[in-house]
C-alpha cells in the first residue's frame, strides 16, 4: 500500500554543510542519519558567497536555482553555462565543484542520489500538468505560494517550497498538477 504525506517547508531540520561552508534544510531522504546512509536526499541551501562545494564520492547531483540572481559552477576545472533560475544541472557527485555567485546570495534545490541504488527523473512543471508515474517514490516540489497536487483520488494543498511524497508506489500512478513544481520520479534498482 502506498504511502502519502505531506512535508512543510516550515517543518525541515537546518543542517551544517558537510565542509562547513554553509547550512541546508533538508526536505526528506530515504534512509540515514546526518550526511551518510542514504540512497536519495532531496534539500535547499542558502549560498551566501562564491565558494567551494562538498564532495559526496559515489553520488550524483541535480542542483537547481531556487532564488537570486544565479550562478556558474566550476566543475573539475571546467566553468559550467550561466545556472538560472528553475534551470536544473546535473554533475558527479565525486566532482571538485565550486560556485561563483552572479550577483548575490541565492537559494538552490538539490537532489542528491546514489545511481547505483535509485534510477531518477527530474522536471520542472508549470501551469496545468497531468503524468502518470509508475516510480516507487515521487515527490512534488512546490514553487508556487498555493499549488494543488491530485494524487489518485488525493488532493493535497502545497505552499511555497512545501514537498508531497509518495512512497511505496507499485502500479500506474496519476498525477495532476495546477502550479509551478519540481516533480522527481525515484526507482529502486
Amino acid at each position: 500500500m502506498s504511502e502519502l504525506k505531506v512535508l512543510r517547508a516550515v517543518d525541515y531540520p537546518r543542517m551544517p554543510w558537510k565542509n562547513g561552508g554553509g547550512s541546508t534544510e533538508e526536505i526528506t531522504r530515504d534512509a540515514g542519519r546526518g550526511l551518510d546512509g542514504f540512497g536519495w536526499r532531496l534539500s535547499i541551501a542558502d549560498i551566501g558567497e562564491s565558494g567551494g562545494f562538498s564532495t559526496f564520492t559515489g553520488y550524483q547531483r541535480v542542483i537547481t536555482v531556487l532564488q537570486g540572481q544565479g550562478m556558474t559552477l566550476r566543475i573539475d576545472g571546467q566553468n559550467t553555462r550561466p545556472l538560472l533560475p528553475l534551470d536544473p544541472f546535473a554533475f558527479s557527485g565525486e566532482s571538485l565543484v565550486s560556485c561563483k555567485l552572479l550577483g548575490g546570495p541565492i537559494r538552490d534545490f538539490n537532489l542528491i542520489y546514489a545511481p547505483q541504488r535509485y534510477s531518477a527523473r527530474l522536471q520542472w512543471l508549470e501551469g496545468e500538468q497531468r503524468f502518470f508515474s509508475s516510480a516507487g517514490t515521487v515527490l512534488v516540489f512546490s514553487v508556487s505560494d498555493a499549488l494543488e497536487v491530485k494524487v489518485g483520488n488525493s488532493a493535497s494543498e502545497l505552499g511555497r517550497h512545501d514537498c508531497l511524497q509518495l512512497d511505496a508506489n507499485n502500479g500506474l500512478l496519476e498525477v495532476s498538477i495546477t502550479g509551478a513544481c519540481c516533480v522527481i520520479e525515484l526507482t529502486a534498482r
